[in-house]
C-alpha cells in the first residue's frame, strides 16, 4: 500500500461497548470508560498508520442511549473521559474525531423517541412533539461542544442504521402532518436544523461530518433517489464529509442483505453514487477487507477516503502490515461471521472471533465487571 492511499485511511469505530455496566443503564453514572476502551489497540490505534480514528456513538441526551455500555457525551461529567479517549489517539499520531448520536427507536430507555410511533422489535416508541425538538436539537449542539472541550479535532452526526437522524428522513418512519414531516423537504428539516445548531455550537474551523444513510435496504424506506438531494442539502449546510452506509437494524439480516453485506466493498458503490452528487470529501466503508481493494476504491474515484471498522477489529495492524508487505499476514475479518453484529445489537462487549481465545476470554471476564 502506497504512503498516499494510507493518509486516505481512517478507523470507524463500530460499536464495541467497552464502558463499564452500571447497575442502572438509566442514570447519569452509566457508560464509564473502562481502562481496556483506553488500552485497546484497536480503539486508540497507537502508531497503526491511520489518519483518522472516529469514535464510536456518543449519547447526546439520556433518552437516546442505545445500550447499558454506550458512550456518552450529554453531561459535563462524561468530560473527562472523552478528553482520555482524544488524547490516546492523538498519541498514536491520528486526528480524533467523535461521533455523537442520539439512538431514537432503538434505544435502550423505557420510552424510546421517534417522529412516529412505529414499532420496532416489538416496542412502539413515543412520538416526539414539537414542543421537544428544540431540546432534542441543543442535545446535539450541547454534545459536539463537549466533544470539542475534551479535545477532539472534529466531531460526526450518526445519520444512518435506522437512529433518529435517519428515522425523521425515512418516508417508512416518518408519518408526520406538520412541518416536519410529509415530503423530503419536511422530513429533512430536523436533521439539517441539528446540522445548524451544532455548527453554531463549534464555531469556525471546526469540522462537522454526517454519517450518511444512502439507502435503508427496505422496500419502503429510504432509497437513493432521496438520499441523492439530501446529500447536497447536507453539503449546502456546511457539513466537512459524507461517510456513506446502508442498511438499518431491520434489514441487516434479511437474506437478500445478508448476501449483499458478505461481499467485499459491498457499499463503495452507494458511496460513488453520492460522490456524483457532492463536492465534499466522501468515505466509503463495508467490507473494505484488502490494501489492494481499499487502493482499487480510491484510484477509481468511487471515494475521497476508505473507512475500515471490522477488519481493524479483526487485525489492529492491519494497516502496518500492508505498509511493510505483509498482506498476506493479515488475520482478515471473515465474511460468513456475524458474532460482533450480534453482541452490539445484544448490548455485550464485542469480541471478535478472529481473536486468541486468551483475548476473548479476558473480554468477556471484563464485561462481568
Amino acid at each position: 500500500m502506497s504512503e498516499e492511499a494510507r493518509r486516505q485511511l481512517l478507523k470507524m469505530l463500530m460499536e464495541r461497548s467497552y464502558q463499564y455496566r452500571p447497575d442502572n443503564p438509566f442514570t447519569l453514572s452509566s457508560g464509564r470508560v473502562s481502562p481496556y476502551f483506553i488500552d485497546c489497540k484497536p480503539v486508540t490505534n497507537s502508531a497503526s498508520g491511520l489518519a483518522l480514528v472516529v469514535v464510536e456513538s456518543c449519547a447526546v441526551d439520556p433518552s437516546g442511549v442505545g445500550t447499558p455500555r454506550m458512550l456518552r457525551a450529554y453531561d459535563d461529567s462524561f468530560l473527562d473521559d472523552l478528553a482520555r479517549i482524544a488524547r490516546e489517539i492523538h498519541v498514536g499520531g491520528a486526528l480524533a474525531c467523535c461521533q455523537i448520536n442520539h439512538t431514537g427507536r432503538f434505544a435502550f430507555v423505557e420510552e424510546p423517541l421517534a417522529p412516529s410511533p412505529v414499532p420496532a422489535f416489538g416496542r412502539t416508541p413515543r412520538e416526539i412533539s414539537l414542543s421537544e425538538i428544540p431540546g432534542l436539537r441543543q442535545a446535539y449542539a450541547a454534545a459536539a461542544d463537549r466533544v470539542k472541550r475534551a479535545g477532539f479535532d472534529m466531531v460526526e452526526l450518526h445519520g444512518g442504521t435506522g437512529y433518529l437522524l435517519t428515522s425523521f428522513v425515512s418516508p417508512r418512519t416518518n408519518l408526520r402532518t406538520d412541518a416536519y414531516g410529509g415530503s423530503l423537504e419536511g422530513r429533512m428539516r430536523f436533521p439539517l436544523e441539528v446540522v445548524a445548531s451544532v455548527r453554531e455550537a463549534v464555531g469556525p474551523g471546526f469540522p462537522v461530518g454526517y454519517r450518511f444513510e444512502a439507502d435503508e435496504w427496505l422496500p419502503d424506506g429510504f432509497q437513493l433517489d432521496e438520499a441523492r438531494p439530501f446529500a447536497r442539502a447536507l453539503e449546502k449546510a456546511g457539513v466537512a464529509y459524507l461517510s456513506v452506509m446502508a442498511g438499518t437494524y431491520e434489514s441487516f439480516f434479511l437474506p437478500e442483505v445478508m448476501e449483499r453485506s458478505a461481499r467485499d466493498g459491498y457499499m463503495a458503490d452507494l458511496a460513488a453514487e453520492i460522490r456524483k452528487e457532492v463536492s465534499i470529501p466522501v468515505i466509503a466503508a463495508g467490507r473494505i477487507s484488502t490494501p489492494e481493494l481499499a487502493e482499487k476504491i480510491l484510484e477509481t474515484g468511487q471515494a475521497d477516503l476508505v473507512g475500515l471498522a471490522r477488519v481493524i477489529l479483526a487485525d489492529p495492524d492491519w494497516v502496518q502490515k500492508a505498509l511493510t508487505g505483509r498482506e498476506d499476514d493479515i488475520e482478515h475479518c471473515r465474511a460468513d461471521c456475524d458474532a460482533c453484529m450480534s453482541q452490539v445489537m445484544g448490548g455485550q462487549s464485542v469480541a471478535c472471533a478472529a481473536w486468541p481465545v486468551e483475548k476473548i476470554q479476558y473480554v468477556k471476564s471484563m464485561a462481568e465487571e
